[in-house]
């Protein structure tokens, strides 16, 4: 395992050796680097990752980096624009996978099991579960797919699904510039059927409430307040951005060597930013975030109709925010144009930074962290000392156990003792072994781990009441 080199709280340097270009650095609280130390493919895909042309110093990992395909996920690689190169692996399979955290004006102590049993059921009738699974919308997905790709959850709202208001609440407005659907290969286009649908693996749905407000003033502005129940999204791309990552990491492995890049590994395959090769994939990328802001989007409106459905007219769900945790932003940082890559990471601009629309600009936009099954999430916002990080935080818990470790090792009965008093959607937990809550690091270590050193703010912690994941592994 490469060696790391304390440099003050949480913080850990890869130096530079060997085929490195620059360092690498990563946060960790004492816990989180014990934990670690029994790994260490994380960090050598962070050295392979910094052996890259044109990168930008340093590469880093945040607290909950764990191994991934090229990229650790939890990792996240500047590159330099003039004589940089993007990789299709350094963003993922899971193109646009994001959060989104729905507020809405019910309290939690309003609400018995019965009632939240029959939310999940009005909410599975609509939205899919599970990997494979195809939209319920399927006209409207064939007729809308052209502005899907180029003007994602825009092209919903303008058919009514959705309010603009949705789209003042999300990453980039929930339109991404860029897209070309000619960028995107035929077989990948035949997988852009999954409007509205959740996917399996780490993907769910979440009711749950905020359990503690840590800074109120920024919660208010937020629209959040303790006890208020909630909605959480987490999903992505589905099978279009998973197909998009597959045939361009072929495209570039084989190009990689005619642009004289020596690939570290084939999960970091990559081709210059200016090459053809590169603005191609970058306007292929550019449909699948559109495509998976439009199916967080299509997913709300089918949850508000849901709650319509059980509560009636007069319930009201609001975007707090839609964050992505896998996507390459051309962005400004340290006085250079810089192909920021964030692989399980997540945006936090701070308050005052010029790209935060207008209603975030005294707080700065909320990042979305969401924990295991049974353990908390917290929303926060990033501090000024966050543009040290290129305004990336972490996305998640980050695993400790792979899946097939995690199916192997741990029992229906530990995992149903883990979940506690958490409700779930599934009959067959057998099929959730490896989304226990012990397959993952401990969500509050992790968040605590950048909030000691002052890169974030934590705004609130919400806890989980139900929980509503597909089967399958993404």
């Amino acid at each position: 395992m490469p060696a790391l080199i304390k440099q003050g709280q949480n913080r850990y340097l890869l130096p530079k050796e060997g085929a490195m270009r620059v360092d690498a650095l990563v946060f960790l609280s004492e816990r989180l680097y014990a934990e670690l130390k029994n790994g260490g493919q994380e960090l050598q895909q962070l050295c392979d990752a910094a052996a890259l042309p044109g990168v930008f110093s340093p590469v880093l990992g945040m607290p909950d980096i764990h191994a991934g395909f090229g990229l650790p996920i939890g990792g996240v690689l500047a590159m330099r624009v003039e004589d940089g190169v993007v990789s299709s692996g350094a963003v993922g399979m899971d193109i646009n996978c994001g959060v989104r955290l729905l507020s809405t004006n019910l309290s939690c102590d309003a609400l018995d099991k019965p009632t939240i049993r029959a939310l999940m059921d009005a909410v599975e009738k609509r939205v899919p579960t599970g990997i494979g699974r195809k939209s319920r919308h399927n006209n409207l997905g064939r007729e809308a797919l052209p502005e899907v790709l180029v003007d994602g959850a825009l092209a919903l709202v303008k058919r009514g699904y959705g309010k603009i208001d949705d789209l003042e609440c999300m990453e980039e407005g929930g339109r991404f510039e860029g897209a070309d659907p000619a960028a995107v290969t035929p077989h990948a286009l035949q997988r852009a059927v999954q409007l509205s649908t959740l996917g399996g693996g780490n993907h769910f749905l979440e009711f749950g409430t905020v359990d503690e407000v840590l800074d109120s003033d920024t919660a208010l502005a937020f629209g959040l307040q303790k006890g208020m129940f909630t909605v959480m999204i987490h999903t992505g791309s589905r099978g279009l951005g998973h197909q998009i990552c597959t045939d361009y990491t072929e495209i570039m492995r084989k190009a990689a060597k005619r642009y004289g890049i020596n690939l570290p590994s084939t999960g970091l395959a990559s081709c210059p930013i200016n090459s053809a090769e590169g603005r191609n994939y970058l306007a292929a990328m550019a449909c699948a975030v559109n495509f998976a802001f439009a199916n967080r989007q299509l997913i709300t409106h089918d949850i508000r109709e849901a709650f319509i459905d059980i509560f009636g007219s007069s319930i009201e769900l609001k975007v707090v925010y839609d964050v992505a945790h896998n996507i390459a932003k051309f962005e400004e940082h340290f006085g250079q144009k810089l192909l920021v890559h964030r692989k399980g990471a997540t945006r936090a601009l701070p308050p005052k930074h010029p790209q935060n629309s207008k209603q975030f600009e005294k707080t700065g936009h909320p990042a979305i962290i969401p924990g295991s099954m049974n353990s908390p999430s917290y929303i926060l916002t990033g501090r000024d000392a966050v543009r040290e990080t290129f305004c990336s935080v972490n996305h998640g818990a980050g695993r400790v156990m792979s899946r097939s470790y995690a199916r192997k090792n741990i029992s229906a009965e530990a995992f149903l003792s883990s979940i506690g008093e958490v409700m779930l959607s599934t009959r067959n937990v057998r099929q959730l072994l490896d989304e226990a809550p012990s397959a993952y690091k401990n969500i509050s270590e992790v968040v605590a781990t950048l909030s000691e050193i002052g890169l974030t703010n934590i705004v609130a912690r919400l806890k989980p009441l139900a929980v509503i994941k597909g089967e399958g592994d993404e």
